[in-house]
């Protein structure tokens, strides 16, 4: 008997692989590789998730109007420009859902998120990935690939796994040089660590410009990975078009509750980013001392470089031995480099130091 076929394109995906929670040791595991909060969650969005346990027969409020307003409140938006997902990825599937299909081609950075090429072929369309420089989006590179199928443009800003970023100037030669009917979709899921002074996460784009997207998501800064919690905004075409597709309960009631109560909480917001402003160049002196190629970045992560003779896939076994989990990058075309999530005081330093022994060939006791 023949199985049902499914869509052009599904059988390409190869599934996509979170990372790793656990190293097959004895000793306490430090997660470094998800880009989570280390400080984890809000105490208050923690208390509003607890309050909802009895209302777990209740379905939620559809369009997550408490969630869009606080979301509104706080970046200065309009409510009604706010469309909320479970998680990003939702989002960033639904956008390739909606305005690409077979025949059609959607573009992205060479180490561009995962997610935009598997949703493409979800969606039966072709993703196109344009070269990068020196592991950063190139905007004439992106600009030279399209065609007159290009449907959409995504661009992690910054980017997941490098940590590059493009300027604000460079975002706006971008959308300028894209013709007007091809969608520009700014993934600014590391926007809250971002603090360069020419950076731009692409709000402002997204309300000036037909075109233009901008996605958010609660899973980084503000410790909710678990909730699946995401939220866009554009111009209000795209976002009927998506309220029109996506699911009618797609956040649960317990994820709407804590998103607000952590928006409320800046002060816990602004110690993960202080947290993160301490120990992501401490981590990055460190490493470069002990003779590692690791490039700059702007989000809570870090891209470190192995050499060929003391390569990333050794480098990530002997972490492993030891407790300490990084993930591999092959899929993004990256074999030889780790990347890196900033952890706690302690799991820094004990990565520092699992490293140490790494590059001077001392074995896991």
């Amino acid at each position: 008997m023949t199985s049902p076929r499914p869509r052009p394109g599904i059988l390409e995906i190869v599934p996509y692989v979170g990372g790793k929670s656990e190293a097959g040791c004895a000793q306490p595991v430090a997660k470094l590789s998800s880009n989570e909060s280390p400080l984890g969650p809000s105490p208050r969005a923690v208390a509003a998730y607890r309050e909802l346990a009895t209302q777990l027969h209740r379905y939620p409020e559809g369009s997550s109007a408490e969630l869009r307003h606080a979301i509104a409140r706080r970046h200065n938006l309009d409510p009604d420009l706010v469309v909320c997902g479970a998680g990003s990825d939702e989002l960033i599937a639904l956008l390739v859902r909606a305005y690409a299909g077979p025949g059609d081609e959607v573009l992205y950075s060479r180490h561009g998120f995962l997610m935009y090429p598997l949703a493409t072929l979800a969606a039966g369309a072709q993703p196109v990935a344009a070269p990068e420089t020196g592991l950063r989006a190139d905007v004439s590179a992106l600009l030279a690939r399209v065609t007159s199928r290009t449907r959409l443009v995504f661009l992690a800003n910054p980017n997941n796994p490098t940590g590059s970023y493009l300027s604000g100037a460079e975002l706006r030669r971008l959308r300028a040089g894209l013709p007007a009917d091809v969608m520009l979709v700014i993934d600014a899921a590391y926007a809250e660590y971002a603090e360069a002074g020419d950076y731009d996460s692409g709000l402002e784009l997204a309300g000036s410009t037909p075109h233009t997207v901008m996605t958010r998501t609660f899973s980084k800064l503000y410790g909710l990975a678990a909730l699946r919690l995401g939220w866009l905004t554009a111009a209000p075409g795209v976002v009927d078009v998506l309220n029109r597709i996506r699911g009618p309960f797609n956040v649960s009631l317990p994820a709407q509750a804590a998103g607000v109560a952590a928006l409320a909480d800046e002060a816990h917001a602004e110690r993960a980013r202080a947290h993160n402003r301490t120990w992501l160049p401490w981590l990055a002196r460190e490493l470069t001392g002990l003779g590692l190629v690791v490039h700059p970045s702007l989000g809570n992560f870090l891209l470190v470089g192995f050499p060929r003779e003391r390569g990333a896939a050794a480098a990530s076994a002997h972490l492993e031995a030891v407790g300490v989990i990084p993930p591999r990058v092959e899929a993004y075309g990256l074999p030889d480099r780790l990347r890196i999530s900033i952890g706690l005081e302690d799991e820094n330093r004990r990565l520092v130091r699992a490293l140490a022994d790494f590059m001077t060939g001392r074995t896991p006791a």
